[in-house]
């Protein structure tokens, strides 16, 4: 198989390169094309993996910035469902054909594919997208996923709304009222907890205290919570350039990595070097607090606004875990050595996110302020009291007893 690929870039779309992939096997090659790499404002699509020079790169996985266009497990069994019940021809033998079988429209990031040679990128439509209006009939169609019940009519409605994206649980693209793109990520019929509310109060939280977060708001359907993010790799019809932490460290699936590699990345790849290092301890301080414990370097990501120089992107997928969920959870590490992860040791981390322990304590200080808010803020966003007290033991905790002490220390 060998296909083109083309990115948006400052309102235009440009040949970037070509792929190329075994019929069967994980092989695959990627070469930059040579009017892309003529460009004054050009850059590597992928800066670890695929550096900005001539020539085939070779990898026996797909490249990460091409994987981090792709689904994850929710868009991979909606994929192969569709496969099975004949909504889609192409049966999925490869990763490059499960990031093949999405939505152009609604994909993540910036890049888009095509045949060689073709006029057309792959899986295009109308480009019509379910308004908010119609998240109830997106929610039942999800619902019948997860029984098994699905029909033909509901899989083309969700792979028509660009709905198998990253993460495991059910979502789809929709179209806000002022014509932005939007995430709409649904409950599945087993939750024993508002999923979306503990992540609308996690959002809520983390931008209290200081940090920068997708923009979102909690949309009650059939009496269930629907969390709706706005997408951040959009501005207006212009697609902004996106890779998550794990391809700007070319992290292997399975590895943790460590914030303090991110934070080497940062100051390898990084637009705002100190502004985003800052940015990133704070972030690590808040995931701890507010028990992130879906803390993975896909749940990292860099958007590209100046060639070649990547910025921390809004915080996305913050889920506040109870104590009673933890049983197999991601969480990434503090350093590369560490073994428990407590704020003593972020504080001992601190200068390598070039921060005097002062400067840590202070950022310390307003992340457990906002924290500690918690119930206050989730009555404010008019979460039910039965809702807020299953996310007790998330926010009031050990580590919060811990940064009680080490704050009250000058």
């Amino acid at each position: 198989m060998s296909l083109e690929v083309h990115i948006d870039w400052q309102g235009q779309t440009h040949l970037v390169g070509r792929l190329h992939a075994a019929d069967r096997g994980t092989s695959v090659s990627f070469e930059y094309a040579s009017e892309w790499l003529r460009r004054d404002d050009a850059f590597a699509i992928d800066p670890t993996s695929l550096p900005l020079q001539r020539g085939a790169h070779h990898l026996g996985t797909l490249f990460g910035a091409i994987q981090d266009c792709g689904p994850d497990r929710w868009g991979r069994v909606l994929i192969e469902r569709a496969v099975r019940k004949k909504v889609l021809t192409q049966k999925p033998y490869r990763d490059i054909d499960y990031v093949l079988a999405l939505d152009d429209m609604t994909r993540t990031g910036a890049l888009r594919f095509r045949p060689e040679g073709g006029s057309s990128f792959l899986a295009t439509t109308t480009g019509r997208l379910p308004p908010l209006v119609r998240l109830n009939a997106l929610l039942r169609a999800t619902d019948a996923i997860h029984g098994e019940t699905e029909t033909v009519e509901d899989l083309r409605f969700l792979l028509g709304a660009g709905s198998p994206l990253g993460g495991a649980r059910p979502k789809s693209a929709v179209g806000l009222a002022n014509g932005q793109l939007a995430l709409a990520k649904f409950p599945k019929p087993d939750d024993l907890r508002d999923i979306a509310a503990g992540e609308v109060l996690a959002l809520t939280l983390a931008e209290r205290s200081g940090i920068r977060v997708a923009a979102h708001r909690l949309v009650t359907v059939g009496g269930h919570g629907v969390a709706v993010i706005t997408r951040f790799d959009r501005a207006g019809n212009h697609r902004i350039p996106f890779i998550s932490a794990a391809t700007l460290l070319s992290i292997p699936p399975g590895d943790p990595g460590a914030y303090t590699l991110l934070a080497d990345g940062i100051r390898r790849f990084g637009n705002d070097v100190p502004g985003d290092l800052r940015e990133l301890w704070r972030r690590l301080v808040f995931s701890l607090l507010a028990s992130n414990h879906d803390d993975h370097l896909r749940n990292h990501g860099f958007l590209m606004h100046a060639p070649g120089r990547w910025t921390l992107s809004p915080a996305y997928d913050i889920n506040p875990v109870p104590s009673m969920d933890r049983v197999h959870v991601n969480k990434t590490a503090i350093t590369e050595d560490q073994e428990e992860p407590t704020v003593a040791a972020a504080l001992v981390a601190a200068p390598r996110f070039g921060l005097k322990i002062s400067e840590a304590k202070q950022i310390l200080r307003e992340v457990f302020k906002a924290v500690s808010g918690w119930r206050e803020t989730g009555r404010q966003l008019r979460l039910k009291a039965t809702t807020l007290d299953t996310y007790e033991s998330a926010f009031e905790h050990g580590l919060m007893e811990e940064t009680k002490r080490l704050i009250a220390d000058k």
